[in-house]
């Protein structure tokens, strides 16, 4: 499903209102064995669909720079990134794509992550896996979903055996336009999938559910989403500070 267009109109709507750096810490509990400390000229890479993709400009492959970026979490946590470690010089790329599954990530992974050499991989997918079943034909489950997702990691860590991985939770938030209450439970299977995952292989893992359903005891849901997918600018703000726990 392509959703390009949708992102560049709604993508900064809103006014940042992160949670505090104090309730992200406590929201996201990170293993200190799974953190990571960012080496110098380190290859930091995002991976996922249209949330990771935010409109970015796919015409653009220089790193750090703002098109490439796009205009969600990524360009944020970039951002953050860059600065905080700036005498590390990392080199920050943005590879999402708008209506990804596992099995399509899988489909460009030499040239888009394993060719790329990043020692850092980050990777948000999950939605479309699920979502694309109620909307888009999709005749993927729960178990394509766990089996696709593990061989592409599997695959990822035959290759590059001392990548750093970070995964990120999918999560949905009811009550705003694309999701309603017939999401749950079924959805919640492909959480905890990333989660198991996550352990598995060690990766960080970024717990997105819990970030927004805390925020939502400060905001509207619609406030930190458009469509109880997409973040908002605000929302985008706490992914990209809970995305930030993951490092040293």
């Amino acid at each position: 499903m392509e959703r390009r267009s949708f992102l560049k109109k709604a993508a900064f709507a809103g006014t940042v209102i992160g949670l505090s750096d104090s309730i992200i810490a406590s929201t996201v509990q990170i293993r200190s064995s799974a953190k990571i400390a960012l080496k110098e000229d380190a290859v930091v890479l995002f991976q996922g669909d249209s949330i990771t993709d935010a409109g970015r400009d796919r015409k653009v492959s220089t790193p750090n720079t703002s098109p490439m970026m796009g205009m969600g979490y990524v360009m944020l946590a970039a951002g953050a990134l860059l600065e905080r470690y700036a005498e590390q010089r990392p080199v920050i790329i943005n590879k999402g794509v708008s209506g990804d599954k596992v099995y399509q990530l899988n489909d460009r992974w030499n040239e888009e992550c394993i060719n790329l050499k990043p020692n850092v991989l980050s990777i948000l997918v999950g939605v479309n896996d699920f979502w694309h079943t109620k909307s888009g034909g999709y005749k993927g489950t729960a178990k394509t979903y766990e089996t696709d997702y593990r061989a592409l990691l599997l695959r990822t860590k035959e290759a590059l055996p001392e990548v750093k991985l970070i995964i990120g939770e999918p999560f949905a938030v009811t009550g705003v336009k694309a999701v309603d209450d017939t999401w749950f439970p079924a959805f919640d299977e492909y959480r905890k999938i990333a989660r198991n995952l996550a352990e598995e292989f060690n990766a960080v893992f970024i717990p997105y559910q819990t970030v927004f359903d805390e925020a939502k005891k400060r905001a509207a849901a619609s406030y930190w989403t458009h469509d109880g997918v997409h973040a908002s600018l605000a929302g985008a703000q706490l992914m990209a500070k809970a995305w930030m726990q993951a490092f040293i």
